[in-house]
């Protein structure tokens, strides 16, 4: 496909593989987008949405949908996420990453490979999970993180979410990189939490990469600049 199809198809409508930098937002990708095209088209209104948010402290693979893909983006939502997550162990903060600071230290001597491997069979397969306060779900009309940071003790319901596999990458005291494969609607941060307190310790998530989305790979994906670049 010619420079030119690619462009005429994005017009009328179709996907865009976007890697999400590092403390931006899944709107901010969509506005960079959109702007890019209104721009490129020397049109007034185009329509750009993104199909699954990331948070701002996480990176990779981000779904946005232009012109009649739009109403598509419930479809890409539903698809399987597949995650590379850093944790660290025996700490906890209260947002559950890098987002708040270091509140308690735990104990992590007891901790070895062969008892996390049998920690994780616990969350393989469906389980109820809840969602970090520090999110965008909302509560009595308002973000759960805006609750958050004014220091209101709320808990969200919890949720049913699947998750299929786990792996781990790499495990050496007190950091541990696993692979996640799970279902539309699971916080990696609150796995982490969860994972932490059936150590026996604690964890929170020190990075976070979306590399799948379905069959849509992070390895296709480009930078906002890099596409930027392609429609100057």
């Amino acid at each position: 496909m010619n420079s030119a199809e690619i462009n005429t198809k994005l017009l009328n409508g179709g996907i865009i593989l976007i890697n999400k930098p590092y403390k931006w937002t899944s709107f901010d990708a969509v506005n960079k987008v959109r702007s890019i095209l209104r721009r490129y088209y020397k049109i007034r209104k185009i329509k750009v949405g993104h199909a699954g948010t990331l948070d701002p402290l996480a990176t990779g693979l981000v779904i946005i949908c232009t012109g009649k893909m739009t109403k598509e983006i419930d479809h890409f939502q539903s698809l399987e996420k597949e995650y590379v997550a850093t944790i660290e162990l025996g700490k906890t903060t209260p947002s559950f990453d890098l987002e708040t600071s270091v509140d308690r230290v735990y104990e992590t001597s007891h901790i070895s490979r062969e008892l996390i491997e049998k920690t994780l069979e616990k969350f393989k397969g469906e389980i109820n999970q809840t969602p970090p306060l520090f999110s965008a779900k909302f509560i009595n009309g308002k973000r759960a993180y805006k609750h958050a940071r004014k220091g209101d003790n709320i808990e969200l319901p919890a949720s049913r979410v699947s998750i299929r596999e786990i792996v781990i990458e790499k495990f050496e005291l007190p950091e541990l990189i696993l692979r996640i494969s799970c279902s539309k609607g699971t916080y990696i941060r609150s796995l982490t939490r969860d994972i932490g307190h059936h150590l026996d310790s604690g964890a929170y998530l020190v990075n976070l990469t979306r590399i799948r989305i379905g069959n849509y790979h992070l390895s296709k994906a480009i930078s906002p600049d890099e596409f930027e670049k392609i429609y100057a």
